[in-house]
């Protein structure tokens, strides 16, 4: 599959960036783990590198903090380049889903630890450590060692740490990977609220899209060291701009096919098992008749109904293959009279669930899919 790479162009009008790669590669051992990115990431905002395990998103963290050297292309800081800047010399900060915290020290040693070896002032290392033990709400734990914290609160103390040396960017790898679900979305809030108080720059390297889409201002989605698309959580959910972002990106249902006919309005799709769809092009479409095509609809865009519907675009019939009561939502699998099958999400209405082989038809709007190159 060919890849596209979507630019954001509101990244281009903001004069304040606080870090910018220009065409960064980096290549270990004759394999190109980042090929050729380019990302702005304003100042103040709280940025995501979004992708599956294996993508270049840490390794582009590394980049940006020094532990890496780029093999071509440009890092800036604040307008400055970095090359050959050694980390500690770099006004960034980095968190690590291991904490990496130092086990024979306490909480306001560990804290403390990168003011010492600045050989700042005994009364400035102190006023700063109590405000960054204040900022994480674990001033009662000051005197306490890693080993007595549980997970969350030795996440509070790495993000302590960075936050206390003033830095221009906060880079967190993975922050929140190692707890639980529950304390995950806790420390999302907690995280969410930092950085809004502090008004610091954060830079976020996940696999979680659900992490991603509730924290951030912007996110990359990464791919086989490329940047796929780079936009807002709702341009990136609503609007993927490639097959592997709409798949990627929350669930969602891909066809297979190609456009038989087109205008302004509408596309007449085809799918490879002779589905006849319509779909309304986005506004970036420019793509020509007969070509090949993906169709993406997202799971909670499907209605269905026990009855067949008149003049209904995008109305198949099938049968009930498969239901999941999830308390809020009832997930659907169907499948189609073509072979498909798709999975459905709706609300639950306290209704009683059709029995398993019910025959249903499934429907949606042509302004409820996307037409995706394929």
């Amino acid at each position: 599959m060919s890849q596209t790479v979507i630019q954001d162009p509101s990244a281009a009008i903001d004069i304040k960036v606080d870090v910018e790669l220009r065409n960064v590669f980096k290549v270990f051992n004759g394999d190109t783990a980042v090929r050729g990115i380019d990302i702005s990431i304003c100042q103040g905002e709280f940025f995501s590198i979004l992708g599956p395990s294996g993508c270049g998103k840490t390794t582009t963290l590394r980049l940006i903090a020094g532990f890496e050297e780029p093999t071509g292309g440009e890092i800036l800081i604040r307008g400055k380049s970095v090359a050959h800047v050694p980390p500690y010399l770099r006004p960034v900060n980095t968190v690590f889903q291991s904490y990496a915290l130092f086990n024979h020290m306490t909480v306001l040693d560990n804290i403390a630890f990168g003011l010492r070896i600045k050989r700042l002032g005994k009364a400035e290392i102190q006023q700063r450590v109590s405000e960054a033990l204040r900022l994480v709400k674990m001033e009662s734990f000051a005197r306490r060692f890693p080993s007595q914290l549980s997970g969350g609160q030795q996440q509070r103390v790495a993000l302590a740490r960075a936050l206390v040396n003033r830095p221009a960017v906060v880079l967190l790898d993975e922050p929140l990977g190692a707890l639980d679900l529950k304390l995950r979305k806790e420390m999302q809030v907690e995280l969410s609220n930092l950085h809004q108080t502090l008004g610091v720059t954060f830079i976020m390297v996940t696999h979680d899209q659900e992490e991603a889409l509730s924290l951030s201002d912007r996110i990359a989605v990464m791919h086989e060291g490329r940047i796929e698309q780079i936009g807002t959580p709702s341009d990136i959910y609503e609007n993927p701009q490639t097959p592997f972002v709409a798949d990627f990106i929350g669930d969602t249902n891909l066809f297979q096919g190609y456009v038989e006919a087109s205008d302004p309005a509408a596309l007449q799709i085809t799918t490879d098992k002779g589905l006849k769809m319509v779909v309304q092009p986005q506004e970036t479409w420019n793509g020509a008749t007969s070509q090949p095509v993906v169709v993406s609809v997202r799971p909670e865009k499907i209605q269905v109904s026990l009855n067949e519907l008149d003049n209904q675009p995008n109305c198949y019939s099938g049968r009930l293959k498969h239901v999941m009561y999830l308390g809020t939502h009832v997930h659907y699998l169907v499948e189609l009279s073509s072979g498909d099958c798709l999975t459905v999400l709706q609300p639950n209405r306290a209704e009683s669930l059709p029995a398993l082989h019910t025959p249903i038809h499934v429907y949606w709007s042509a302004t409820d899919c996307l037409a995706l190159t394929a």
